[in-house]
């Protein structure tokens, strides 16, 4: 299992506006894009961070579906993103793999 995870830190007075956003348009287009076939929305617990920070995990089984996720889509999704929170979020971004 793929699993690409976008780790958000939102500042604490947008948490609510960014989740619904996250929830009603950032997820379901990257979900509509079709290299994904699941995701998982986490929050950090014991972040060291100011703010909340989220952990938005979508998971493939195939790692061209992430490459091409990657190239076609993955800048425009971060575009509008910042749009909507600047100066709101710090982000970072990992792959990963599961190991059995």
């Amino acid at each position: 299992m793929i699993i690409y995870n976008e780790t958000f830190v939102i500042e604490a007075s947008a948490e609510q506006e960014w989740l619904n956003w996250m929830q009603q348009e950032h997820i379901p287009a990257a979900m509509a894009t079709g290299c994904f076939t699941d995701f998982k929305v986490l929050t950090v617990l014991d972040s060291p961070n100011e703010g909340v920070t989220y952990c938005i995990q979508y998971l493939t089984d195939d790692l061209q579906q992430y490459n091409d996720f990657k190239e076609q889509h993955l800048h425009s999704l971060h575009v509008r993103h910042h749009q909507q929170f600047e100066n709101r979020y710090v982000l970072f971004n990992s792959l990963m793999k599961t190991v059995n």
